[in-house]
């Protein structure tokens, strides 16, 4: 298995998918999509269970391996194309805090904003996976507030997929526009390779749309 093997990402527009996607036009990728229809259920239906039996999006193939779960796929994907300059090396000291700060956004981020969207009483602080929602956002502030980058100076793959989480949850307003918050997502998003998927996630949602008849 070579970074010549073409990767199957498992596809629906205007989901978490889409920053894989963007993530591997940054990397130079050579990529296929699977797409699903999630409008018409597609991602419930066993051929796709049978990839990811929690319905979701993405997943990606690559030769033999499957990989499930976003903050995986980053770390697979980054490693697998360094030359791309998105993942610092393992002797490289920036390794642990980058590795920190994506598993930060599936074990604390995620959780906190789905229950503050959902207006969910937290759990005791002691018990809760990201202390309360306000911590675990200010950690995120202060970091960031180093800036440009969530490490730095050099962008790397936590910053593909930090930058769309902030922009897709302050559109919804799950996270509060702070200055700090709009202008990293600002570098993000203003990038071509974002632009480029987002103009196409548009039109395809129109057609998924369409096509399951809502």
């Amino acid at each position: 298995m070579t970074t010549t093997d073409r990767i199957t990402l498992y596809y629906s527009p205007q989901s978490r998918a889409t920053g894989t996607r963007v993530l591997l036009e940054e990397l130079g990728a050579p990529y296929d999509l699977h797409v699903l229809n999630m409008k018409a259920g597609e991602q419930r239906k066993d051929a796709y269970l049978a990839v990811n039996p929690l319905g979701k999006v993405p997943a990606i193939r690559h030769g033999d391996a499957l990989v499930t779960e976003q903050v995986a796929i980053y770390i697979y994907l980054s490693d697998l194309f360094p030359q791309a300059g998105l993942t610092p090396a393992l002797d490289d000291p920036r390794r642990g805090p980058y590795l920190r700060w994506i598993a930060y956004y599936g074990s604390s981020f995620e959780p906190a904003v789905i229950d503050h969207f959902m207006k969910r009483e937290p759990a005791p602080i002691t018990q809760s996976p990201y202390a309360d929602y306000d911590t675990m956002l200010g950690a995120l502030e202060a970091q960031l507030a180093k800036g440009p980058y969530l490490l730095g100076d050099k962008i790397t793959a936590a910053d593909i997929l930090w930058g769309i989480a902030f922009n897709w949850t302050m559109t919804f307003g799950i996270v509060p526009k702070k200055d700090v918050f709009v202008r990293y997502a600002e570098r993000i998003t203003s990038r071509p390779a974002y632009q480029r998927v987002t103009a196409e996630d548009a039109e395809m949602a129109a057609r998924h749309a369409a096509a399951a008849g809502v």
